[in-house]
């Protein structure tokens, strides 16, 4: 009995102490050196899980080398789960995962049912399991893939489309997501900043679609066109139409044109490249019947293409843009844009080609240097025709080559933009000023001419005093071709957007000049797993 009594009284000293001792090592977590110890055995698993996870998921098998990579570097520790189960990131992630449609994502979400079983049961989800774990890791690849990646770079180059794309690493921002979660419910930097002002229209116009869409617009048989003052079913159709995409402000089921409706048809006309003018004519009414369904299909087909462009592009101090179907260059300073210009584009059988390079050079009272294509295919037979062609033209031959001299009818204009390239694409001025005014602007063999060189000269030459508005003129004008090598090279990017939102928030829609938005939207459309 007395030796049982000293086991005992020896068994609460060694107790007492290394209580107090584990007490004294507490980290500020309140977390003792001990319990960490416990705490890393419980929280990792073995790293065979992993093919065996994949073995029984093949749908996420293409996420199998990132996510070997990311637990490999982790030592294989657990990382969506704490003390309470599954952490809090993994609940916004699920929540995120559930509703990408959001996102302009049409797909199936593979394993959806076992996915939502881990959040949607209180009893799932509490003790740490390899395959829970693998899954949440899984469907984060396939969230930032199909959200922030979109599709490969093989598959956008079969679009056409050759502006650089920036390699992201998903790994990296995890790490920052299991810091804060909070980031993920603020992902509104992620990509480029376009991308989500048309996420907030897509919202906007599926709540449209939700509620029956909008009725086709009849014109009245009888009537060939209407201006304000006129009475006529159509008007209140019309009114009506434009209340639902925020043209108006409000529908007072006026059959009557007033001033007021007269404000929304110019804001109208003004986001769908019409002239400013309050007649409405039948033409303006087919753009106005496009279903809203077919809106959202644009809406969705360009969000896509914004996962292609980088997310700081805007930070760049300075870059030329050019919107193909906007028939439009706009030139941003400080992220800010502050000078536009109508452009003309290439045919659709001379495509202008979507890429990006840096402009090096200015050209003034620039000969132009025909393209073997031309001179093959129109030169050669003018020339027969018409054996002084060339001079009638101010052209001349060049080394085997055919080129037209300086001067007002030079058809480079008097100034051209230079940013080197495989595809020969260029800025330039144009004697054929007229065809600016047009609607649609698909005329060139391919080069984009600008309706404002002087004043883009004038603007990339700003800073640089020996270059007066004069000066300029001068050089434009001189007949002697001369070049200017800028100081600081400025991007040049030429997309393909057919729907954006501008500075001051308004929806633009442009027709689809190359038709390029049905194969992708095939594309996107089919990409269902």
């Amino acid at each position: 009995m007395r030796k049982f009594s000293l086991f005992l009284f020896l068994s609460t000293i060694l107790f007492l102490t290394f209580t107090i001792s584990c007490k004294k090592f507490k980290d500020k977590a309140g977390v003792t050196p001990l319990e960490k110890i416990i705490e890393k055995k419980e929280m990792t698993f073995d790293s065979s899980f992993v093919s065996i996870f994949f073995k029984k998921h093949p749908l996420l098998d293409k996420y199998q080398d990132e996510v070997k990579m990311l637990y490999q570097k982790h030592q294989f520790h657990y990382i969506w789960y704490d003390k309470n189960g599954v952490n809090e990131f993994g609940n916004l992630l699920h929540n995120k995962i559930i509703n990408i449609e959001e996102e302009g994502v049409l797909t199936s979400i593979p394993y959806r049912q076992k996915l939502d079983s881990i959040y949607e049961s209180a009893s799932n989800g509490k003790t740490p399991n390899p395959t829970t774990e693998l899954l949440n890791t899984s469907m984060y690849f396939y969230y930032v893939d199909k959200v922030y990646q979109g599709l490969d770079t093989e598959s956008t180059n079969q679009m056409e489309w050759f502006l650089p794309r920036e390699k992201q690493s998903y790994s990296k921002y995890l790490d920052s997501l299991l810091v804060n979660p909070s980031l993920l419910k603020k992902n509104d930097k992620e990509l480029f900043y376009q991308y989500y002002l048309l996420k907030n229209v897509l919202k906007t116009y599926r709540q449209i679609e939700k509620n029956g869409g909008w009725p086709t617009i009849q014109m009245d048989s009888a009537i060939k066109s209407l201006n304000v003052g006129d009475s006529s079913r159509t008007i209140a159709q019309l009114r009506t139409r434009l209340h639902l995409t925020g043209e108006l402000k409000s529908d007072s089921k006026s059959a009557i044109y007033d001033e007021e409706l007269a404000k929304a048809v110019l804001k109208f006309k003004e986001t769908n490249r019409n002239a400013s003018s309050t007649i409405i004519l039948p033409s303006h009414l087919k753009v106005l019947n496009v279903p809203v369904s077919e809106r959202i299909k644009t809406l969705i087909v360009n969000m896509e293409r914004c996962r292609w462009i980088s997310k700081d592009i805007t930070k760049a101090k300075e870059i030329i843009a050019v919107n193909i179907p906007a028939y439009q260059l706009t030139y941003f300073k400080d992220g800010k844009p502050s000078f536009q210009s109508n452009v003309v584009v290439g045919k659709t059988i001379n495509k202008t080609v979507i890429f990006s390079a840096p402009m090096r050079y200015i050209v003034f009272s620039p000969y132009w240097n025909v393209p073997q294509s031309i001179i093959k295919n129109e030169i050669i037979p003018a020339i027969k025709k018409d054996p002084n062609y060339l001079a009638k033209h101010n052209m001349e031959w060049n080394d085997g080559k055919v080129r037209q001299r300086p001067g007002p009818k030079n058809s480079l204009g008097l100034i051209k933009f230079l940013f080197p390239n495989s595809n020969s694409i260029y800025l330039h001025d144009t004697p054929s000023k007229h065809l600016f005014s047009r609607r649609d602007r698909a005329f060139s063999h391919g080069c984009i001419r600008v309706e404002k060189p002087k004043e883009l000269a004038e603007l990339l030459l700003k800073d640089d005093p020996k270059w007066t508005p004069e000066k300029i003129e001068e050089a434009m004008n001189k007949g002697v071709e001369s070049w200017y090598t800028l100081k600081n090279k400025i991007p040049v990017y030429i997309g393909y957007f057919t729907a954006w939102v501008d500075v001051n928030g308004n929806m633009h829609f442009y027709e689809d000049v190359y038709e390029r938005d049905q194969p992708l939207a095939d594309l996107l459309f089919e990409k269902r797993e």
